[in-house]
């Protein structure tokens, strides 16, 4: 495959499709039917499943495995070892493959260390999650969430800072200067 790097350790299986100057790492496995964006960095030991589907400019840490019904959309951060389900009542002796859940993550959100996702759940444009939190709800765009299981601790804008809203429900994340809206409907970003 041109325009992409690939280390010589690495297995990318035949229909596997890849964009232009991603780079897959060390002992890493794209299966055949997966799809990954341009200027993706996919790290040590991961593996990506038949069906997935990785947006543009997605970095995912070492030691992840993303099985099918998992997509993510652009500009995604999934960090070390998180973890995704894709069977919500997994038995070893019973085959569930036509049972698997969507998992979305949706642009510019971010998974930290450890993190487990359990399937069904989609998790917003520019959420944070926690290192080692367990996610088993939705997860509401800009929202900041830690723990087992997740809560809510706040907000964060694009950049990643929390977000402190004012009297009329304003924040303004500091670095981007970006100008947020707090309203029953959730953080919006103001134009």
């Amino acid at each position: 495959m041109e325009d992409i790097f690939c280390h010589q350790t690495a297995v990318i299986d035949e229909n596997a499709k890849i964009g232009k100057g991603t780079k897959v790492w060390h002992f890493s496995h794209i299966m055949q039917g997966a799809e990954i964006g341009e200027k993706c960095n996919i790290g040590q030991n991961v593996f990506v499943a038949d069906g997935v589907k990785v947006g543009n400019r997605v970095k995912i840490q070492n030691n992840v495995s993303l099985y099918s019904g998992v997509e993510c959309e652009d500009d995604v951060f999934l960090g070390p070892s998180c973890v995704f389900t894709n069977v919500i009542n997994p038995r070893s002796f019973i085959e569930r493959k036509t049972e698997y859940k969507r998992t979305l993550i949706k642009k510019g959100a971010s998974i930290g260390a450890n993190a487990t996702i359990v399937c069904g759940n989609t998790i917003g444009r520019y959420a944070l999650v926690g290192a080692g939190s367990v996610i088993r709800e939705d997860v509401e765009d800009y929202a900041c969430v830690c723990g087992n299981p997740a809560k809510k601790i706040g907000y964060v804008g694009e950049y990643g800072h929390r977000l402190n809203f004012n009297d009329e429900n304003i924040a303004i994340e500091k670095e981007s200067n970006f100008k947020y809206s707090l309203t029953q409907n959730g953080v919006k970003r103001i134009e």
